[in-house]
């Protein structure tokens, strides 16, 4: 599987039958209630889950104030409690101590990803325990012994990220793994005997090595021929095996073991999606498997002390389990569950067959979750008949006798995927009688690798073909006002989104531009520093700007063929965006305005790349909306 690179990421799943939104019945129309965008942002998000030294409490992270602030919950649902009261920047909660109730938490500064970790005591004071300026520090998880935790940073070169260890009594750092020649390193046996390191060549293809640190001996143990991906998970405990997976020879990652004496690799399990990602609990009872199945996650976990017996989880409906943490005394679980319908939620489950306990309740009571829309699978055909998997979004209120506009989403990446996830802004226009149809082109990732490989050097092209025949199937269905289509995205999906208006403008009426790539050139030479390991991967997928690739990268950009662009346009940016400069959003919003076509362009000074405020959520996106009803659905009048 293609890794989905850090840049144009923004990420926002039921079998298919092609034909299941063909056809409507104007008599079964389901009256709902159309809501605020305040009232779907008065939904909470909430993330992480650490389990506190005595099993007692879960750390998350949660924007119920408006900004994300970390909260402690406690496990038998008798409360919880802000820890941090931020009102400017986002605070992401990390991890209690392993034996008191200290915690760490990151945090940037107006969404510019430079992340520092930082650590508040138990009486409320807190202090930056990596604190130079411009450097980024990663948390990377606790050693063995518990008495200081990993964590990565560029402080040494601002290129490079290298590995260190800190001491949680002293708070003094010792570097362990000085990056110089752009191999990372990924995972850290339990001994700290042993390194991996990651080499990236291609965004399909990389090596893994393993570090002797006794020895000094590096082994490379992803021999392999053609193109294949290789990612650490963990190591058994004894530093005996290392667990990684790869797609080599096959289409679809699976989990291999490597016997580190032997050099003997193994195949411990598949399935006919990707195996995303593994690990074990603290003392190695149970094993976690997350799958990327058709766009929607399943939770594997397997008894080790019982044979690798699968163990069973409580039904949740047509909601499911999109991610667990076990405590360190491997007694109870957290468990994230979610739906495209509502925001996920946490529970905590006892492994003893009784029914788990909620401890969060995110959806607005304000709002009946029944009048929201679960997303379903669809498959489509593209121009040349590849089948293009989707989530498709109807509006209850859609029916022959009353048609609705649509819009094709196009997801971030390009190697990214829409997923059956919540998302407040798909539910906030579809509440107001917008479908929706989530695309995963050609390139997007968690369909294989040869589906993730088919855009490569070729985007602005056959992925925009994919999605003006998502249009193409929109107009096929009875319920869908045939000429009020247009295309909306986030980064990628926002580059997409001018694509599809620059290149083909009369395919659709509108188009809604979130931080998109608009002109290819400087986007791939301003890179921030800390991609340069990836950088190489990177313009192999997309093309080297200081090339004779410039030539087609020029021709693929938005920017230098605004004069075709004629449909209304919305542009949201943040101001701090190191992905997506502002200035990509500038020009563009020039070079429209220079044809007399109308654009409106919202940009917020305290954003990145993705909007972290509610605030900013309810401007940016109720202003989507506005900007929809005048243009698209509207339209007719809004001409006359």
């Amino acid at each position: 599987m293609k890794k989905v690179f850090p840049i144009l990421i923004l990420a926002f799943l039921f079998g298919c039958n092609n034909d299941s939104t063909s056809t409507s019945d104007s008599k079964q129309v389901k009256e709902i209630k159309n809501y605020t965008i305040e009232a779907l942002f008065k939904n909470e998000s909430v993330n992480g889950g650490s389990f506190s030294a005595d099993g007692k409490k879960l750390l998350v992270s949660s924007n119920k104030s408006g900004i994300f602030n970390a909260y402690e919950i406690m496990v038998d649902g008798s409360g919880e409690k802000a820890l941090t009261n931020s009102e400017k920047e986002s605070v992401f909660a990390i991890s209690y101590f392993p034996n008191d109730d200290r915690f760490l938490f990151s945090s940037d500064k107006g969404g510019n990803e430079i992340s520092h970790i930082y650590l508040q005591n138990q009486d409320g004071s807190s202090r930056d325990l990596t604190p130079v300026e411009e450097a980024r520090a990663g948390f990377a998880g606790w050693a063995r012994d518990l008495n200081k935790f990993y964590y990565s940073s560029n402080k040494r070169d601002p290129k490079f990220t290298d590995m260190y260890e800190m001491d949680i009594n002293s708070f003094k750092s010792e570097l362990i793994y000085e990056n110089k020649e752009g191999l990372d390193l990924s995972a850290i046996s339990n001994s700290e005997r042993y390194f991996v390191l990651e080499k990236s060549i291609t965004t399909n293809n990389n090596e893994i090595y393993l570090y002797d640190r006794e020895t000094k001996k590096q082994t490379h143990i992803s021999e392999h021929e053609g193109d294949a991906s290789f990612s650490s998970q963990y190591f058994s405990l004894d530093d005996k095996y290392l667990f990684y997976t790869t797609d080599n020879n096959a289409d679809f990652t699976a989990l291999y073991s490597y016997d580190i004496a032997t050099g003997k690799h193994e195949k411990i399990y598949e399935t006919n999606w990707d195996i995303w990602y593994a690990y074990q609990s603290w003392n190695g009872k149970y094993r976690v498997i997350g799958i990327n199945q058709d766009a929607k996650t399943k939770v594997i976990i397997q008894d080790m002390k019982n044979g690798g017996k699968e163990i069973e989880f409580p039904d949740f409906g047509n909601k499911s389990i999109s991610g667990v943490s076990i405590a360190r005394d491997e007694s109870k679980m957290r468990m994230t569950v979610a739906s495209s319908q509502s925001p996920s939620n946490i529970y905590v489950y006892n492994f003893d067959g009784k029914a788990p306990i909620q401890l969060t309740n995110t959806l607005n009571p304000e709002i009946n979750e029944d009048d929201l829309v679960q997303g379903k699978v669809i498959r489509y055909k593209s121009f040349d008949g590849l089948e293009i998997p989707s989530i498709f979004y109807k509006p209850h209120q859609a029916n022959k006798d009353n048609k609705v506009p649509a819009l094709v989403w196009v997801h971030g990446g390009p190697g990214g995927q829409s997923r059956l996830n919540y998302s407040s802004t798909i539910q906030y226009l579809v509440n107001h009688g917008y479908a929706i149809l989530a695309v995963n082109n050609r390139g997007s990732s968690g369909y294989g690798k040869a589906f993730n490989m088919m855009d490569n050097q070729k985007h602005g092209d056959v992925d925009l073909k994919d999605c003006v025949n998502g249009k193409s199937y929109l107009q096929s269905l009875d319920f869908i006002d045939p000429d009020k289509i247009g295309i909306i995205g986030g980064s990628y999906g926002g580059y997409m989104t001018m694509a599809a208006l620059a290149f083909t403008p009369d395919e659709f009426e509108v188009g809604v531009n979130i931080f998109g790539v608009t002109n290819w050139l400087r986007t791939l030479k301003s890179t921030p520093p800390w991609w340069e390991s990836f950088r190489k991967a990177l313009f192999d997928e997309l093309g080297d700007p200081f090339t004779e690739d410039s030539v087609r990268l020029h021709a693929i950009s938005p920017l230098f063929h605004a004069e075709n662009i004629k449909k209304p346009v919305m542009v949201l940016q943040g101001a701090n965006d190191p992905r997506v400069l502002q200035v990509e959003s500038d020009e563009m919003v020039a070079a429209i305005r220079a044809n007399n076509v109308e654009v409106e362009y919202v940009l917020f000074p305290d954003e990145g790349h993705g909007f972290r405020k509610k605030e900013n959520q309810i401007e940016g996106y109720g202003k989507v909306l506005e900007f929809l009803d005048k243009h698209l659905k509207d339209k007719a009048e809004h001409l006359n």
